[in-house]
């Protein structure tokens, strides 16, 4: 040891090697724990016995380990309810419908599968494929159509049995069905609406293909300018680490607004994994016996599983034409011809 007590480069060096020989033992011991512990207790030998035994530490670290990955598999397995299950459940959601004061629509990703355009976290969705480390189709969205689902939540709305929907999606299916502007909150964005921040209300251009192409991750300006006052022209998409401080087509104030009003609650599609981090959503400062009644339709397990009044495993497709069947309403067929609906009050759109 050299001198003041602080050890010298040979030591230091020695001591290195025993602490990675000691991390290399201890790393074959686990694998060894491991190979045993995926036999069968029968098929193990009393020596595989004994290093269980001598083991228990890491036995009870393995076996946490096993335990939590086969409950993230199961949390991603899709499960379908069987026919008859899923008419009853329909059958419970169409009176919770037809009684709701004030329902309001969470909807994600699912609604638009049916329409070409992948979800996220489904067997085939985009975060699950980059997790695997496969490829990501890229997919058209300029030529997706609103699904049953959209065009029975607009139907929903004409009846007045849906009060307003705050969507995920930027696909902009929502406004295609029909849906006015004033009855949607699209607190993702929408990727055919680009807008000038210096108008004053903010001037919004709809337009007929993605204004996305060119912008990311806080980079947001499309490349086109306002044709009034020549300001560039940014998009409405908020991205993972953003914040949307737009107030169209993102309408936080009305999706606030209808959030408070509800006594019920239907998600449609939607993992919930994002929107369950918006507690303004959720009415998490009411007392649970005044919060709304929730209602899930998903494939997939969601975080928001153990406060639902009911949740239905199936496509929503499906559920949708279920319900509309049991409220005996008609679901209205999508004309491309007809276009959306769109209304903007003060600041009319440019095309």
């Amino acid at each position: 040891m050299a001198a003041g007590g602080t050890l010298s480069r040979s030591e230091r060096k020695a001591a290195e090697r025993v602490r990675r020989l000691r991390e290399e033992q201890q790393r074959e011991r686990l694998r060894q724990v491991s190979r045993i512990l995926r036999k069968a207790a029968a098929e193990r030998s009393a020596e595989e016995g004994r290093l269980l035994a001598e083991s228990e530490d890491l036995v009870t670290e393995l076996q946490g380990r096993s335990r939590r990955r086969e409950g993230l598999k199961r949390r991603q397995e899709e499960v379908c309810d069987d026919p008859e299950e899923l008419r009853r459940k329909v059958r419970e959601l169409a009176g919770a419908v037809r009684s709701a004061r004030h329902l309001v629509v969470y909807t994600g990703a699912g609604i638009s599968t049916a329409a070409s355009i992948p979800d996220y976290r489904g067997p085939n969705g985009v975060w699950t494929l980059l997790q695997k480390g496969r490829p990501v189709r890229a997919a058209d969205l300029s030529e997706a159509e609103p699904t049953l689902t959209h065009m029975s939540i607009t139907r929903l709305h004409e009846q007045k049995l849906v009060q307003h929907v705050v969507s995920q999606n930027c696909d902009g299916l929502h406004l295609r069905s029909g849906l006015p502007r004033t009855a949607i909150s699209e607190l993702h964005g929408n990727m055919y609406i680009e807008v000038c921040t210096s108008c004053i209300p903010n001037r919004e251009y709809v337009r007929v293909f993605d204004v996305t192409e060119r912008t990311a991750l806080h980079r947001h300006l499309t490349g086109r300018s306002c044709h009034k006052c020549g300001t560039q022209l940014r998009d409405t998409i908020v991205h993972f680490g953003e914040r949307g401080t737009l107030g169209q087509p993102l309408n936080w104030e009305a999706a606030t607004e209808a959030a408070s009003k509800a006594d019920t609650i239907l998600c449609l599609g939607s993992s919930l994994k994002v929107l369950k981090k918006y507690p303004r959503l959720w009415c998490m400062t009411k007392p649970p016996s005044r919060r709304p009644k929730l209602y899930i339709v998903n494939l997939q397990w969601t975080p928001k599983d153990d406060w639902a009044a009911l949740k239905l495993h199936g496509k929503c497709d499906d559920v949708m034409q279920l319900l509309m069947d049991e409220l005996g309403l008609e679901i209205p067929v999508y004309s491309r011809v007809a276009g959306p609906n769109l209304l903007l009050g003060d600041s009319p759109p440019s095309w």
